[in-house]
Order: C-alpha cells, then sequence, then structure tokens
C-alpha cells in the first residue's frame, strides 16, 4: 500500500506551504485599531513578537481562543497594507505593486500557518467549530483581494509594461504569475459574475472542510477489538503487542484493538488468518464516508464537485480540470488522460496476472473461496515469502524509525553536508514531536524541521510537509524556513521501539524530500507558484535512495543486536522490486482516473456518487479485487486537500524522477557535484521559473518515460 498513507498534503497554497516571515516583521497594527481588537492582543502570543529561538510559534503559550481575534485582525492588517498599495498615487512599478502585494498579510499567513497544521495534526472540536466560522471569513478576504478591480489595475499597467522593463528572471515569473493569478480569480468578470464567484468560494470554503470532518469522524469510528488469543491466529508478536497497546491507550486494557490507520490496519491484512476479520476490518476502510449516515460524503463530493464545475464555467473554462491543468506541465484534460491510460493498459494486465497468481495460491491451500480485497495483502505475503523468501516481519526489526531518520540526516550530509542538531528545548505543539536545528556543513544556519511520527484521534491520515515559515529575502537577508514533516507510522509498543515497513520507510524519505526543497529555497519573494505536476519531483527522487545497499549499511541495523541487515535481505529486497507492481499502480492509477472523472463531469449535481465511481471502474477494466487507492467518499486529497485534478502529479512526476536519479547512477549515489546541481538548479529555484527549464538546465534535456516504465515492471527491459 505505498503512500496509501504518504503525502496527502505537501502544499495547500502555491508551494503548498504558508507563506509566512519572521513573527517581528509583521507590521504593527495601525493607530486607528479598536478597543476590541485592544482587548483581543492582550496575552496573545500572535500579537508581540514571538521570542523564541529562531523565532518558531510559541505553541507552549497558543491556546485555540487565539485564533479567532488574530485572524480576525490579520485580516484587517492586510487589507489595510492592500488599501495602501491602491491608494498609492504614484504609477505603478514593480516595487510599488507587485512586491507590496507579495509583502503584504505577513501577519495573516504566520498565524494560518499555526492554525492549519494543528487542524490537520492535533485537531479539537473546538478548532473544528473555528474551522467552520473562519473559512467563509477567509474565503470572502481572498476574493476581497482577488477582486479588487483597482488593484488588478496596477497589476496590469506593469504587467502590460513587462516587456520594457529591466526586471530579472525570478521578477518577471512573480510579476507574470501574479498576473495570472488574479485574472484566473475573476478579474476580467463583470460585476455580477464577480459576486457569482464570491458566493461559489464562500459555499466550497464550507463544504471542503465538512469533508475532511466526515472523513476524521468515520476513521476514528471503527473499532476491531478482540477479546480472544484465538482471533489473533497467524499476526506477528510485534502486531499482537501493536494490538494490545492501543487497546490500553483506548482504556481496553487486556484486549486487542485494531483501527483503520494504516499502520494498524496493513499488518491485520498482511498476517491475520481470520478471513471474516480481515473482511470487516478491510471494508470500514473503503466504506468510510459511503455508510448512509451523518458523515457521509457522497452528496458533499458532489457539491464540491459541482461547485467547481460553476466556477470553471463563470471563468470561461469547460470544466474544472481544463482550469487546473492550465497552469500545469501537463496543460489539458485529454493529454493527461492518453498519459494515464498509456501506463494502464500494461499495468491493468499485469494486475490481473498478479490476481491470478494469488488465486492459483488459494486453490492449492484449498480456499474454496475467490480473491476479494481484504485477501489481497495476505496472500500476497504468503507469495512473497513463497518466491522470495522475504518476510516482513524478518525486515522491520532493521528499521526502527530513530535509525531511519539518522540514515536520511546521513544521506543529507553527504549529498549536500547538511547537520541535524536536535533542539529539545524549542516549543512543540505535542511532546511526540521533534524539532531539529538544520546547519551547513560550515556550522551555518539553513532552518528548523519539525518531525511528528505516529497517529492519534486528533490527526488526520496519511503523511505531508508543509511549513511554519517558508524562505525569502527581506531586505536583502533571508529569513529562514521552518519546515514541518507528518506522519501517521507504526507506533512504538512496550517492549519495542517504532518499527516501519518498507512502505513507511520510503514515505519517510518520501517527505523529507519535500522538506529539503522547503528548507533549500532561496526565492527572493514569498509567492512561489509550482505546478502541481511537478511538485513531486523532490520527494519521489528521494526514495530512489532508501534502499541503495550502500545506504542500508549505514542505517539499518538491528533494534536489539546493532547488526547491519545482511546481504542476503538486501538482495531480496532488490530481487522483489518490481513485486505487487501491477497492485500498487493500479489502485493509484484508478484514483487518478477517479480524479479527473470528477472533475470533467458535465453535472455532478446529477449523478449517484456511489454508481458513478462504480461504473467508472468497470469502464476502465480495473478488476474487482482492487479498490482504488482512495474511493471518492474519503479521497482528501482531492476534496479537502489540494490536489483536485492533480492526483495524477504523482506518476507524472515520476517520469522527472527517474530520470533523474539516473545522473545520481551514472556518477555514484553519494556524488556531491551532482547533488550540487541539483539542489542549485532544481530545489533552490522552486516555485520562481518554469520547471522543465530548470529540469533541463540540470540534466541536459527533457525526461524520458522509459525510466518510470522499468521501475514499474512494464518497461521494455522487462516484457
Amino acid at each position: 500500500m505505498k503512500r496509501q498513507a504518504a503525502i496527502i498534503i505537501f502544499a495547500l497554497g502555491l508551494l503548498l506551504l504558508p507563506t509566512v516571515s519572521c513573527k517581528s516583521e509583521a507590521p504593527p497594527p495601525p493607530p486607528a485599531a479598536d478597543a476590541a481588537a485592544a482587548a483581543a492582543a492582550q496575552g496573545n502570543p500572535f500579537f508581540a513578537p514571538y521570542g523564541t529561538p529562531f523565532n518558531v510559534p510559541p505553541f507552549d503559550r497558543i491556546e485555540t481562543e487565539h485564533f479567532l481575534p488574530a485572524i480576525e485582525e490579520g485580516i484587517r492588517r492586510e487589507q489595510a497594507e492592500i488599501d495602501a498599495i491602491v491608494g498609492n498615487r504614484k504609477a505603478p512599478t514593480f516595487e510599488n505593486t507587485i512586491a507590496a502585494l507579495d509583502r503584504a498579510g505577513i501577519f495573516l499567513s504566520e498565524v494560518n500557518a499555526v492554525y492549519g497544521a494543528l487542524q490537520g495534526a492535533l485537531t479539537s472540536k473546538e478548532l473544528q467549530a473555528l474551522a467552520r466560522q473562519t473559512a467563509p471569513m477567509l474565503a470572502a478576504h481572498r476574493d476581497n483581494i482577488a477582486l479588487n478591480e483597482t488593484l488588478f489595475l496596477r497589476v496590469k499597467a506593469v504587467y502590460d509594461r513587462r516587456e520594457k522593463l529591466k526586471l530579472d528572471r525570478e521578477e518577471l515569473f512573480l510579476l507574470e504569475n501574479t498576473y495570472r493569478d488574479f485574472v484566473r480569480a475573476g478579474a476580467l468578470l463583470d460585476e455580477g459574475q464577480k459576486a457569482r464567484m464570491r458566493e461559489l468560494n464562500q459555499e466550497l470554503s464550507l463544504q471542503t472542510v465538512k469533508f475532511g470532518e466526515n472523513v476524521l469522524a468515520e476513521t476514528n469510528a471503527f473499532q476491531l477489538v478482540i477479546d480472544k488469543k484465538a482471533d489473533l491466529a497467524g499476526l506477528p508478536p510485534s502486531v499482537v503487542a501493536m494490538g494490545a497497546e492501543t487497546a490500553k491507550q483506548a482504556g481496553l486494557e487486556g484486549k486487542w484493538l485494531f483501527t483503520i490507520q494504516v499502520p494498524s490496519m496493513t499488518p491485520f491484512l498482511t498476517y491475520s488468518e481470520r478471513r471474516d476479520l480481515r473482511e470487516k476490518l478491510h471494508r470500514a476502510y473503503f466504506m468510510k464516508g459511503d455508510n448512509d449516515n451523518e458523515h457521509d460524503n457522497k452528496d458533499v463530493a458532489k457539491k464540491i464537485a459541482d461547485l467547481r464545475r460553476q466556477r470553471a464555467a463563470v471563468l470561461g473554462y469547460p470544466s474544472h480540470a481544463a482550469f487546473v491543468l492550465e497552469n500545469n506541465m501537463a496543460k489539458t484534460p485529454e493529454r493527461v488522460d492518453a498519459f494515464l491510460r498509456q501506463i494502464w493498459e500494461p499495468i491493468a494486465v499485469k494486475a490481473r496476472e498478479e490476481a491470478d497468481a494469488l488465486q492459483a495460491l488459494i486453490d492449492r491451500e484449498r480456499g474454496r473461496f475467490k480473491l476479494a480485497s481484504w485477501d489481497w495483502w495476505h496472500y500476497t505475503e504468503k507469495l512473497r515469502q513463497e518466491k522470495y523468501a522475504l518476510d516482513d516481519s524478518a525486515l522491520r526489526p532493521y528499521f526502527k524509525l530513530d535509525n531511519v531518520r539518522e540514515g536520511i540526516f546521513a544521506l543529507c550530509e553527504k549529498l549536500y553536508g547538511l547537520k541535524f542538531v536536535d533542539k529539545p528545548e524549542l516549543p512543540r505543539y505535542h511532546p511526540e514531536v521533534q524539532v531539529f536545528e538544520v546547519q551547513e556543513a560550515d556550522g551555518s544556519h539553513t532552518g528548523i524541521l519539525y518531525m511528528d511520527f505516529h497517529p492519534r484521534p486528533s490527526k488526520r491520515s496519511g503523511a505531508w510537509s508543509g511549513g511554519f515559515r517558508r524562505s525569502w529575502y527581506d531586505q536583502g537577508a533571508r529569513v529562514p524556513p521552518v519546515a514541518t514533516i507528518v506522519c501517521n507510522f507504526t507506533r512504538p509498543t512496550a517492549d519495542a521501539p517504532s518499527l516501519l515497513s518498507t512502505d513507511e520507510v520510503e514515505t519517510f524519505f518520501h517527505e523529507f524530500g519535500h522538506a529539503l526543497a522547503t528548507l533549500f529555497s532561496q526565492g527572493r519573494y514569498r509567492s512561489r507558484t509550482v505546478a502541481r505536476d511537478s511538485v513531486e519531483l523532490p520527494s519521489q527522487i528521494m526514495e530512489h535512495w532508501a534502499f541503495e545497499p550502500e545506504l542500508l549499511a549505514l542505517y539499518a541495523k538491528h533494534y536489539q543486536t546493532g547488526e547491519v541487515i545482511p546481504a542476503e535481505l538486501v538482495e531480496k529486497l532488490e530481487r522483489s522490486s518490481l513485486f505487487n507492481q501491477g497492485f500498487i499502480t493500479a489502485e493509484y492509477l484508478a484514483a487518478s482516473i477517479l480524479d479527473m472523472a470528477w472533475h470533467t463531469l458535465p453535472n455532478p449535481a446529477e449523478i449517484d456518487a456511489r454508481a458513478f465511481e462504480m461504473n467508472l471502474m468497470d469502464e476502465i477494466g480495473l478488476i474487482p479485487e482492487i479498490v482504488p487507492r482512495y474511493r471518492s467518499t474519503y479521497f482528501s486529497h482531492i476534496f479537502s486537500g489540494g490536489y483536485s485534478a492533480g492526483y495524477y502529479a504523482y506518476i507524472w512526476s515520476e517520469v522527472l524522477d527517474c530520470d533523474a536519479y539516473e545522473a545520481f547512477k551514472e556518477k555514484g549515489i553519494f556524488d556531491r557535484p551532482t547533488a550540487e546541481s541539483f539542489r542549485k538548479n532544481m530545489l533552490e529555484p522552486f516555485g520562481t521559473e518554469d520547471p522543465m527549464t530548470q529540469y533541463v538546465r540540470f540534466r541536459g534535456a527533457e525526461p524520458k518515460i522509459d525510466g518510470l516504465l522499468r521501475k514499474r515492471g512494464v518497461g521494455p527491459t522487462n516484457n
């Protein structure tokens, strides 16, 4: 289930990172601030310099009641800054309009960075209620800026003169994208159309919040409680211990508890001999949001898709997908569809072959039943052991979470000379969070990294990378970033530390790649424009190192004996790298095709959501033994995240990362000059230039699809 739990939100903005500056740089409120604002500021940590090391958020002083007055004040301050730009009597210039607009809203961005992070990683009923209150406020505020006619005329005046201005590459890129963002937000519409845009954005803000709340509620609602040891048949001791620890935390000591959080569900599906319990658990997972109860998401998904369709129509686009893809490397829904179908055809054949092999194994064991989705993990593990003598439970002891983290640190030191200094004294939003200062080889400060690893009821599922502050340059000095990595990895038990699956190891490397893009950024401006289908390049290229024998020798050590992972296990890992790729790729592609179908529908409001999804899967030929990685009712990426009409981006970016990693294979996987070239040409300017221009500068040519097809087991050398 690679990335089943991974990468939900690298970004919900342009670089999918809050655009935040140092607290001390936030402009002071104007003298006219009213008494209510002054009273709200009393004791509110957002209204004064943080006074913390590295200017990290003072989580020890932030309370839920601080957010609303800070958001209201942030809206007021940013509007005052916009008014100042609009009221400037001097002719529009890049500096007094485009750069000034880029600098506006620092205070609000800083508040929203913390607010958004806690909504994802440490939510509560109070925070959820606040989100329902603030979502339309913030949507209206964004519209007030985007639909400000006088502001747009100033932006347009600079844009129309761009060829006569002496702008450098980054300035021109910012100008062109600022203008484009205004147009795409409705700046060229008439007053009636603008009013309609406001209505649509208000409703969308509420529906996306509702979708995410429903998914979290459904995830937390299900519990598989086991009170008989016989029902644990087949489960390794480590999985049994995990179930006991989860039960203890839930107040069910003496029993075993399994949930539909992926770190709990997947081991149970893999090892349990109780087919009926596997079905119960997996059915609860793939029916999330589709249970016709108060948390049902079928109508919510329809509303979101239809609101997006209506918004695209107001802007003159045939579909939401057409609107989104205009800014991506793919450009059109037709090109995405052709790309996905090119990969789907051979993958569908491979998935069918894998299903046949699993059915044959069931038949050899006299199972007398037809393979179902809840059987796939169980019999895949059996077949893997049969073909490669490779057992997940034999691998996990070599992937202690702390050791994997140190392995990633070692890789970053070899490639870029980075150092990671533990900073346990810095404020954290939860006791489990780890905080590190990231330093260059010479000891100079690069940024701060927060990492939050384990599931809890207050955290949404999946894994993502974001930040409390993005880097930019303020009066020539770099404002250092504060990056975050949030995951849902296997928890430690009373008898063992957190031991990761190979999927979790890859996820950790993946999210760390996103964090490096944040930490290395050298953009002068706060705004970033990253094509959605290139945003996964920094993360996915990191996955290539995870199981390289040279790196495994540095970090894959048995948590009890300290023994380095044996060469024969490494060899088995390499030999089995293409195993189950039909399933992994098919479930992902099915979700990508589902995303595109939702966002090209001419009439989403009129469909039956469940029937629509089932008919689509039948149409493309997804075998019934495989469920899309995300069904519509819990597809948070596209209905409450930033990936609508963009979930295909992972495999589009894989064309880039497979080709880019060849540069390291050619020179040596730890080759410092190649790494420095990748950092300089791809990571540091990420979001400040056309991604293909950057890529060609690094690689010398555009990427080819061959590497991706080989990695997925359907390339020319694998046929």
